[in-house]
């Protein structure tokens, strides 16, 4: 795969990353390119099920959002990496990352040997 079908196909995948990041979080305001999760609706019920039930969800949003994160970061950096001219060479060896594990994982940034 040539370096403008990756950048292509890293692009796509870093808006469909930023829909979902906002499906589930919001840029923290006090750290920039960090993510929050999303506050959970206040509940005006006092019942501890419904408070708990409050919490399992901020949780579950807190832990989609540090692997929607990770991922977004790789992207990123791997188009940083296009940029400069070291897309698809392994930052351990330097060597070519094999194709195969490029159409895997556009964001690899080893070879084989290295992962």
């Amino acid at each position: 795969m040539d370096t403008a079908e990756a950048k292509r196909k890293l692009t796509e995948e870093r808006t469909r990353l930023e829909g979902e990041l906002r499906s589930v979080g919001r840029p923290n305001p006090d750290v920039p390119g960090d993510w929050e999760p999303l506050p959970q609706p206040e509940s005006f019920e006092p019942d501890p099920l419904d408070r708990a039930e409050l919490l399992t969800g901020q949780e579950d949003n807190a832990a989609i959002l540090a692997d929607l994160e990770a991922r977004y970061a790789s992207v990123n950096e791997a188009l940083e990496r296009i940029e400069q001219g070291t897309y698809g060479r392994c930052e351990v060896c330097g060597e070519e990352i094999e194709p195969a594990r490029l159409a895997a994982d556009l964001a690899a940034t080893t070879c084989t040997a290295h992962k």
